[in-house]
């Protein structure tokens, strides 16, 4: 199974939705002030170095997903012939985690808190970089259901290189979203006060859209539904991909 420009996409939304999880969403303006050292006023004030923080914040937890997604992709490839039935059963776990995000099932270890919890910060840029590995070694119970379903699919992918892209885009579904509140963290906060009502909602939406993707890898439909938008991709595109 391949990477088509759908799965590309799914995982990068993967991302988005993990930034807008209820685990990550309310602690943006506390992980900029905590990896910047400034309180919210001087990060207003200095962009430049909220910039640099944010970016090195990102490549930490980046990096951890990236190599995440590269054990599970060479889990699949060892497992070679059987990666049809290891895409169906990525399917069923994907289906499981969207029912629990909808609030349909309960799964104790998922309720079980995995933050990392840094009373101080490591000194300089690399420090961030720490933060960042610690951040994403330390899955919280609201992202984790969404980057376990990004890591079953990437381990149903052909070939290494694919299952790398795959989680290089769910880390920037991730990362562009937190770059831009931590240069803007004025403009996130008043976002957030329009959407925290919302966030159950938002956390039912991401949960539906698992379980249809969960149902198309059981039966073996995603690929199908991928060769039919890939029709309407650029050539060009498709080469690079």
């Amino acid at each position: 199974m391949e990477a088509p420009t759908i799965g590309l996409f799914i995982a990068f939304s993967a991302g988005l939705l993990s930034f807008l999880s209820p685990c990550v969403l309310p602690l943006v303006p506390s992980y900029v002030t905590f990896i910047t050292g400034l309180s919210i006023d001087d990060v207003q004030a200095s962009r430049r170095t909220a910039l640099i923080h944010g970016l090195l914040f990102v490549l930490g937890f980046s990096f951890i997903f990236i190599a995440l997604g590269a054990i599970a992709t060479g889990l699949g490839q060892t497992l070679g012939a059987s990666r049809d039935w290891l895409a169906r059963i990525g399917g069923v776990v994907m289906i499981v985690f969207g029912l629990y995000l909808m609030g349909v099932l309960n799964i104790g270890f998922l309720m079980r808190e995995r933050r990392f919890h840094l009373a101080d910060k490591p000194a300089g840029y690399l420090g961030t970089v720490f933060v960042g590995i610690a951040f994403g070694a330390g899955w919280t119970p609201c992202i984790g259901p969404i980057l376990g379903s990004i890591l079953m699919y990437s381990s149903a992918q052909e070939t290494l290189s694919r299952g790398l892209l795959l989680l290089t885009l769910y880390s920037l579904g991730l990362a562009v979203p937190f770059v831009l509140s931590a240069l803007a963290v004025d403009r996130f906060m008043a976002f957030f006060r329009r959407v925290r009502r919302q966030m159950v909602w938002l956390s039912r939406a991401a949960g539906l859209v698992m379980i249809g993707v969960g149902l198309l890898m059981v039966t073996n439909r995603f690929t199908m539904l991928a060769a039919y938008l890939n029709r309407f991709t650029p050539e060009a595109l498709l080469e690079r991909l």
